[in-house]
């Protein structure tokens, strides 16, 4: 076999893997060192390879933002700001026709610029936004799909740890993908408020919320001390993190040092805060940065028996040859990341991906902060797609209705994915839109 035809296979070969439920990590680093077992006859080639996957990966200064905002984020979702942003949002938009859709949005927005996971965004709205719906008698279907349409945010708006691992994949700044996520995550927040808006006049019975005049009565609006308490928090995080790091004052990591300090101090004021609970936050904090950068050595090794096998050069030479066009190749790249977002998590497609892609992309002059915001939508799009929508599933696994069933929440997430392919081709048509905040026009 030729080093192209076990290249080809070892993509298939992990697919049908992770499809299986092999732990994604143990499938991308298995077949990644028989690979480069098979293509150089040498075992302990293959044992070298997989150290300097883990000297040239993890063990640089910029992966400790992956445990620092991990932590941080766990101790937002553990104050209780997710919930205290739905009350804010859900104040100003409590009276608007489908204006509780709209708040869920809106908070999750907010939540995810002090999160950056899309997880815990899914799992802390639906047990708080979820309820609020369905006690306004809101469509059951439409309830969980803004929640798990909304929840896909914190994988684009900075903190991200998707954007973390796209800076690692193809080489670029972490801070300047950060800077980059911002303008487009707000795009994407707009467009999924005007979708519940044109939705709830267009399609008044999926949207739903004909609630009646005694609960719009006894509802008590939050005073102007209530919003600034609630508030403050999520402005004072905002500033420390993503000011810092756009003023420069602060890298990455020290933002995620000083996110977790400020996030921690927050926790503890509002008495939400034990040494038990603490400690369990850390322990989680563990596993969940582990998972990560587990995952970010299989990618490393995998990338490089692509490497080895020259696969990334052939696609490359193949692409020009065919003579595509800019937006063909765009095309093709879309319609690869919305199969694979059937059968794979996000990082997953990344990681098998974009090596792929970057040898085509680069020579044609795109900028590679842009082409990462664009594969981090189109990754994300699979969150909401049957079967392995992961924020639906989260979804269903945390509600507790059994008359909600899973076809519920893909169904009702569906309109929020049309909406996100079309942010997403209007980001690919103008990509001043995410990398003009960089000087990039």
């Amino acid at each position: 076999m030729t080093g192209v035809e076990i290249a080809i296979g070892s993509i298939a070969l992990i697919v049908s893997l992770i499809y299986c439920g092999l732990y994604i990590p143990i499938a991308l680093g298995v077949v990644s060192f028989i690979g480069v077992w098979v293509l150089l006859s040498n075992p302990q080639l293959a044992i070298n390879l997989l150290n300097i996957s883990v000297s040239d990966s993890i063990t640089e200064y910029a992966f400790a933002t992956v445990p620092l905002f991990t932590f941080m984020g766990l101790l937002v979702s553990k104050a209780g700001i997710g919930k205290d942003m739905y009350e804010v949002m859900n104040d100003a938009f409590r009276r608007v026709r489908g204006g509780l859709g709209m708040a869920t949005v809106a908070a999750n927005a907010v939540f995810a610029a002090v999160t950056g996971s899309s997880i815990a965004s899914a799992s802390v709205f639906t047990r708080v936004s979820v309820p609020e719906m369905l006690r306004y008698k809101y469509n059951p279907r439409f309830a969980v799909g803004v929640v798990a349409g909304s929840s896909v945010l914190g994988m684009l708006i900075p903190p991200s740890a998707m954007l973390i691992i796209y800076s690692f994949v193809a080489e670029q700044s972490v801070g300047q993908m950060f800077m980059a996520g911002v303008v487009p995550g707000i795009l994407l927040s707009l467009a999924f408020i005007v979708a519940i808006m044109i939705m709830a006049r267009v399609t008044p019975k999926f949207v739903g919320g004909t609630a009646d005049q005694e609960l719009l009565t006894e509802y008590v609006p939050l005073s102007s001390l209530d919003i600034v308490s609630k508030t403050a928090p999520v402005v004072v995080l905002i500033l420390v993190v993503l000011g810092g790091i756009y003023m420069g004052v602060l890298t990455p990591v020290e933002a995620g040092a000083g996110g977790s300090a400020v996030a921690l101090l927050i926790a503890l004021v509002k008495r939400r805060m034990t040494p038990k609970l603490f400690w369990e936050t850390l322990i989680e904090a563990g596993h969940i940065t582990a998972n990560i950068l587990f995952l970010i050595i299989a990618a490393s090794m995998y990338s490089r028996m692509l490497g080895i096998a020259g696969l990334p050069t052939l696609f490359g030479d193949w692409l020009n040859g065919m003579e595509f066009s800019f937006w063909g190749i765009m095309i093709m790249y879309v319609i690869l990341m919305l199969f694979l977002g059937t059968l794979l998590d996000t990082a997953s497609i990344i990681l098998i991906v974009v090596p792929l892609f970057l040898p085509v992309v680069e020579p044609m002059g795109a900028s590679l902060v842009w082409f990462g915001i664009v594969t981090v939508i189109g990754a994300e799009i699979g969150l909401l797609t049957p079967p392995l929508g992961i924020s639906c599933f989260v979804i269903k696994a945390t509600i507790d209705n059994p008359d909600i069933k899973l076809k519920d929440v893909f169904l009702g997430a569906f309109p929020f994915a049309v909406v996100m392919l079309a942010v997403l081709l209007l980001i690919i048509q103008y990509p001043v839109l995410s990398i003009g905040i960089l000087g990039g026009f």
